[in-house]
């Protein structure tokens, strides 16, 4: 599949990237002080719903290379390590599933991650592997939209659109 931001950038919708991180880190995130990750896959949901819509995923991605130095959003530290890489992008165009993907995936290790504007315990799950976290993903999109069609998961190594 390809970057289906640059197809769809203007729709919008809710994503959950999900991304390996190769090594364990400690850093300082924004306002949560203090962050330990350890080596594993993780996902983060959001919303790109505003302006620009999916675009916001093709920043994070500028991120996740070194392209792109700027840390406004919780995950742009977890995506500026030098060991973080995305390996895929599920979104459901057009809905505004954040919260209640975020609420159907197991709780994240760091309290607050991504949810500064609602009232989830964490948009920041993780597992010891990117796969086991892709599969509860699926099913927490497939729950929360009831329109399987509505959502697609996307590999930049796929080669196909959404």
């Amino acid at each position: 599949m390809t970057d289906a931001g640059d197809e769809t950038a203007d729709a919008g919708g809710t994503y959950t990237l999900l991304v390996e991180l190769r090594s364990e880190t400690t850093r300082s995130v924004g306002a949560l002080g203090e962050c330990r990750l350890s080596a594993g896959g993780y996902a983060y949901t959001g919303s790109a719903l505003g302006p620009g819509g999916f675009s916001r995923v093709r920043r994070h991605r500028r991120t996740a290379r070194g392209a792109h130095d700027v840390r406004h959003w919780h995950v742009d530290y977890l995506l500026g390590e030098s060991g973080a890489r995305v390996d895929r992008v599920v979104r459901a165009p057009g809905v505004d599933v954040e919260c209640a993907v975020a609420e159907r995936l197991p709780a994240g290790p760091v309290a607050g991650f991504g949810a500064s504007d609602c009232g989830c315990r964490s948009h920041l799950s993780a597992a010891t592997s990117l796969e086991r976290i892709a599969e509860r993903v699926i099913r927490a999109y497939d729950d929360a939209t009831a329109e399987r069609d509505r959502v697609c998961s996307w590999r930049p190594t796929d080669g196909q659109s959404c």
